[in-house]
């Protein structure tokens, strides 16, 4: 009864998508990236006797960039392997479709008894890995009937999750098809034993920890911002903002222009909100307009970034780095791009949600506001270099799931012969 609700589920949410694609651009890439995928697939996989094949699936940027430290550590220890990398959104699709790591970026077709038959025929993965809370049925019911090694990295669970219900059977049912789960955290470990799944489960904590040191270690010089920064001025990194959190920082500004700059990176970049915030911020120039030798680029007091893939490199620029997406009900985005840097960061209110959100501000390294005279009385009254040092630490220490996980996949031997 209950697979009958889920396909019943299954077609109307993806028939819905198909609906909104005549006139949402998001779901028409959703709906056309998956079309013909068979023969996209035949077409860039290529698989030689002895090669083994690692399936990484991926709900979206944010998600990718969990995995992205296992992938990366694991290709690199085994080069010959080949890899297959899907996302269920657009999102993360569009932005990471010309990843070099892997041999295949696409999206994963439609969860059905069909499409996870053929496709798993067409990449016979050793090792599938799902990143945080992608769980599909059919998918996962075939790598099961296959034996084929399942693994969760950085999953992290609720107890309002179906899961822990007490008509959550199905959903547990989809958590037994796993050979491993890798959690976040203490809380999550306890509610899988609390449903009996506990034989299989190792907490090793977060993987974007690991990801987060690295694009530290990377990290480069952008010239144009090197061009735009005034010396006797400090700077505001502002990350995947929101509407809210633009007019709360434009005000900030508005009263502080005498003292810092703004670098601000919103979630949207489409012309529209652009052009919006142009407006709001009238003394600032667009990244993509920036001349590094223009001697006029110091006169801006603003500069917006307008392309994707710079945001992870600019907190380290910050005197303080704003994180934006606090004022929405799913909470804030990735703090930890900031924190690695030794940045106190500050969010909007929405901040529960995330684990590294509720310890970085009881120990004094994240800070919440919910007005613009909030934002100038925490910043006046902040210890930055404290705080900063309390944030890069508190990374530090969290720092070794990928090595967990890959120690894991190195006992199981799964690439001898690769």
């Amino acid at each position: 009864m209950v697979i009958l609700f889920y396909n019943i589920f299954r077609r109307v949410y993806f028939g819905s998508i198909q609906l909104a694609s005549r006139w949402n651009p998001k779901a028409k890439l959703w709906v056309d990236g998956r079309k013909n995928w068979q023969s996209a697939l035949q077409q860039q996989l290529t698989i030689q006797p002895g090669h083994k094949v690692v399936w990484i699936h991926c709900a979206s940027l944010g998600e990718f960039e969990q995995g992205r430290p296992v992938l990366e550590k694991l290709k690199k220890q085994i080069p010959t392997i080949k890899v297959v990398l899907t996302f269920f959104s657009p999102s993360g699709y569009e932005i990471r479709k010309d990843y070099k790591g892997a041999d295949v970026v696409m999206y994963l077709p439609a969860d059905s008894k069909a499409n996870a038959s053929e496709f798993l025929n067409r990449v016979q993965p050793t090792l599938a890995i799902f990143v945080k809370y992608e769980f599909w049925h059919y998918y996962l019911s075939e790598l099961k009937k296959r034996n084929i090694e399942t693994i969760l990295v950085s999953g992290i669970f609720r107890s309002t999750q179906p899961f822990f219900q007490w008509w959550g059977g199905f959903y547990k049912n989809m958590l037994l098809k796993f050979s491993h789960l890798f959690v976040q955290n203490q809380t999550s470990a306890q509610l899988l034993a609390s449903i009996n799944i506990q034989n299989n489960v190792t907490v090793c904590g977060d993987t974007r920890f690991d990801r987060v040191l690295e694009m530290a270690e990377q990290w480069q010089p952008v010239s144009s911002i090197d061009a735009f920064i005034q010396p006797d001025k400090k700077i505001l990194v502002a990350g995947s903002t929101w509407k809210e959190d633009e007019e709360l920082i434009a005000e900030w500004l508005q009263q502080n222009k005498n003292d810092w700059q703004l670098i601000i990176a919103p979630h949207e970049i489409n012309n529209a909100h652009i052009t919006q915030l142009k407006q709001l911020f009238n003394n600032s120039i667009l990244y993509s307009e920036v001349q590094p030798k223009n001697s006029e680029l110091r006169t801006n007091n603003c500069i917006i970034i307008n392309s994707i893939g710079q945001l992870s490199k600019l907190y380290k620029y910050a005197a303080v780095c704003y994180v934006g997406g606090g004022f929405n009900k799913s909470g804030h985005h990735n703090i930890l791009e900031a924190a690695v840097y030794g940045k106190a960061v500050i969010t909007g209110p929405n901040f529960q949600k995330f684990k590294e959100s509720v310890e970085l501000k009881k120990i004094g390294g994240s800070f919440t506001v919910n007005s613009a005279p909030d934002l100038t009385k925490l910043i006046h009254e902040l210890d930055i270099e404290t705080s900063g040092i309390i944030a890069a630490n508190y990374v530090q220490q969290h720092a070794g799931a990928t090595k967990a996980i890959l120690d894991y996949v190195q006992e199981k031997r799964l690439f001898t012969n690769a």
